[in-house]
């Protein structure tokens, strides 16, 4: 079943529960209801949402993640269900228990799928594409020659070239705090993480213990890390809006951004919504922690003329 991801930001809003359904309330009247179940993501971007602990419990109950944004509109804390996966300990303990050479063969397939997604993003027959792709190719593992920053400063200066929009002799420079798109990039971005981060609990992994990413303060280092290939999704969502004139993180801009999360995707020869090939990605993940699989199931955009095929 296809998740929902709601999100809240034009009006205060109560949120509480009822007879299993989440209910959104303005002045004492419901205005929104949906089953608890259908939920993967609550996103809330109103300073005067009020919840209460019911709603809350409904939503850790459901497996939905709850995103909180700040005063700057951008995501700025997730609130997780705890894992009732079957075998949480098992996958945990194989997680710890990782050698060093197999994160770095997974890390060198994260960063190939990466740079790979970035070509797809520009033309074909361009010389950055076949520098891209060269960069893929030479790719080491734990990218020990640094062949993904190397593929960034190509993709980057070339992200915005190729349009018949004016916008796009504009020159772009990919910065946390820089000037449109990067507000709309960090949004995507950040949502994307909460989802792969809810993917990863669901799947009975840690969120916080990363295969290349690593610092005491993130407690989503493997969700950043199995982001990293899905990123030029966001990316090619974004110059979309930025073309046709969107330029503010607006509610409209985060809506499509929001869609992304059930635009189908193929993994592995199937098909289906983003949110849920997600799960796909890190079960293949803790299988590779188990010894059981080689390959990450990163999903890709469907590019299929078939409606079907693409889910």
């Amino acid at each position: 079943m296809i998740k929902k991801t709601v999100e809240i930001s034009r009006e205060a809003a109560h949120l509480t529960t009822k007879n299993k359904q989440f209910l959104i309330k303005r002045d004492g009247q419901i205005v929104g209801s949906i089953p608890c179940e259908d939920l993967g993501m609550v996103v809330v971007d109103h300073p005067a949402v009020t919840y209460t602990h019911a709603a809350l419990a409904a939503l850790a109950e459901s497996d939905a993640a709850l995103v909180i944004c700040g005063p700057d509109h951008l995501p700025s804390a997730v609130l997780l269900p705890l894992s009732d996966h079957t075998q949480v300990v098992w996958r945990v303990n194989s997680q710890i228990a990782a050698k060093r050479p197999l994160q770095k063969r997974l890390w060198k397939q994260i960063v190939q799928a990466k740079i790979h997604a970035q070509a797809e993003n520009l033309p074909d027959d361009s010389s950055a594409v076949r520098k891209l792709r060269s960069l893929a190719a030479e790719v080491r593992p734990d990218d020990a020659t640094n062949r993904e920053a190397q593929a960034a400063r190509v993709y980057w200066a070339n992200w915005l070239l190729h349009s018949d929009q004016p916008v796009c002799d504009a020159v772009f420079r990919r910065q946390r705090e820089g000037v449109a798109p990067n507000a709309m990039l960090n949004y995507g971005y950040a949502v994307l993480r909460a989802a792969v981060a809810r993917a990863l609990v669901a799947s009975g992994l840690l969120p916080s213990l990363g295969l290349k990413h690593s610092h005491r303060a993130n407690a989503f280092c493997l969700a950043d890390d199995l982001m990293e290939p899905l990123r030029p999704m966001i990316d090619a969502r974004v110059r979309e809006l930025y073309w046709n004139g969107h330029a503010e993180l607006d509610q409209p801009t985060k809506a499509a951004l929001l869609e992304l999360l059930t635009s189908p995707v193929t993994t592995k020869g199937s098909s289906g919504p983003l949110m849920v090939s997600l799960h796909a990605l890190c079960a293949s993940l803790a299988h590779c922690y188990e010894g059981t699989a080689r390959q990450l199931e990163i999903p890709r955009p469907c590019t299929s003329v078939d409606t079907d095929a693409c889910g």
